[in-house]
């Protein structure tokens, strides 16, 4: 015989409060093209969850659908540009119902993150007092994290350097320690440093750039996004640049480029060109796009101009080479690239000098210049010296006959 469920008049009344409310709440949203009307039957709805609680003995002053009210209303002011003053009475009423209110802790965390992609930068100092692990009077850790990694990465876009570095001291106070064997503590770990590594690259603070790369490079365990892995490998790339070490400079950024692409992330178009731009200044005799990640991007209309210029610099063709150069200025119009175009030139320019003076045991240095798509004499001379110096070329420079 099967059992058959009885339902008391209090489960039966609370049960058409819950359904009266949620009808409530839609009702609500169709009426946002109408502000003054929704505020009041948001607010309504906001009073009468307060008054069931209330009349249930609930020792809650706030529940779902008053939260889910509160969001609506915080849209509202954002939406109609109210002033600052309304939006952070709204905000903090929010926050105060996830400290007094029966709200779930997945509500919670979806709805702040939702929030916190549409706010100001005050709201963020509310939310963080709210969620602090150690002073908060609603502790939510992961919450906390998140939104302080959010508020750094807007303090960073926005160049406020005093303000991040403030943020960073905090989040490193209160994490646990990387040997703590806990995944979430590597993957947070990954995620402040590459936070930090932004930072210091902006800074031009190599030391303590090349510190942190080290740092995460040593971190083990942890799941964390093939974003923030490719920006810590791209902007350690771009460390070993700065001290010319170009052999693990092209490493690096080709493991930023297979982290970006795995990504889904167009950064791995500009990680690529970097790691072209690598590979010539460490004048391998290997052409990147030969790899099986890189092959499907080489004529892609952003990177065509990095797939000649690599052809040209591995045929020694000066001429083809300064040529791409300065029919894809917009295509290669990028700072970093910038910074190293005089080295790229040099590069190829020694070496292709290197070829030249070979089969001979004397040479006019105004030959040479010519060669080198009529080049100053001053710098034939300069690159000489280097080969002379470095042992590459057994000669002498005759200034007064001018001839290697």
């Amino acid at each position: 015989m099967e059992a058959e469920f009885q339902y008391t008049d209090d489960e039966e009344e609370q049960d058409d409060a819950q359904v009266e409310l949620e009808n409530a709440y839609y009702n609500s949203k169709s009426l946002r093209d109408d502000v003054p009307a929704a505020v009041a039957s948001f607010e309504h709805i906001i009073a009468q969850e307060s008054a069931e609680l209330a009349k249930s003995g609930s020792d809650k002053t706030y529940g779902p659908w008053s939260f889910k009210a509160m969001k609506q209303l915080v849209k509202l002011r954002l939406r109609v540009g109210d002033d600052d003053e309304k939006l952070m009475q709204d905000y903090r009423r929010l926050l105060e119902c996830i400290a007094q209110g029966d709200v779930s802790p997945n509500a919670v965390e979806k709805g702040i993150n939702g929030m916190l992609e549409r706010i100001a930068l005050a709201v963020y100092d509310a939310t963080l007092q709210v969620f602090h692990p150690q002073t908060g009077n609603t502790i939510n850790e992961r919450l906390w994290f998140k939104t302080n990694l959010k508020y750094g990465q807007l303090l960073y876009e926005m160049n406020e350097a005093n303000k991040l570095e403030q943020v960073l001291r905090d989040l490193q106070t209160n994490m646990p320690p990387e040997d703590s064997g806990s995944a979430s503590s590597s993957t947070q770990s990954m995620e402040i440093y590459a936070l930090q590594i932004q930072l210091y690259s902006r800074q031009k603070d190599h030391k303590r750039l090349r510190e942190t790369f080290q740092k995460a490079m040593a971190v083990r365990g942890g799941i964390p996004h093939p974003r923030t892995i490719a920006l810590i490998q791209e902007l350690g790339g771009k460390t070993h640049m700065a001290s010319r070490e170009y052999n693990q400079a092209e490493k690096t950024f080709f493991q930023a480029f297979k982290s970006y692409d795995e990504a889904g992330d167009p950064s791995r178009l500009r990680c690529l060109k970097y790691l072209v731009l690598a590979s010539m200044l460490h004048a391998s005799a290997i052409n990147p796009f030969d790899s099986q990640e890189a092959r499907p991007y080489r004529d892609d209309p952003e990177i065509v101009a990095m797939t000649n210029l690599v052809q040209a610099f591995h045929a020694n063709d000066i001429a083809k080479f300064e040529r791409v150069l300065r029919q894809n200025r917009r295509t290669l119009h990028d700072e970093f690239i910038n910074e190293h175009v005089q080295d790229l030139l040099r590069t190829i320019r020694t070496q292709v000098l290197e070829r030249m003076v070979r089969p001979y045991r004397r040479i006019s240095l105004h030959a040479l210049a010519e060669q080198l798509n009529h080049i100053e004499i001053s710098q034939v001379e300069s690159l000489l010296t280097s080969l002379i110096l470095n042992g590459t070329l057994q000669g002498k420079i005759d200034r007064v006959d001018m001839v290697l």
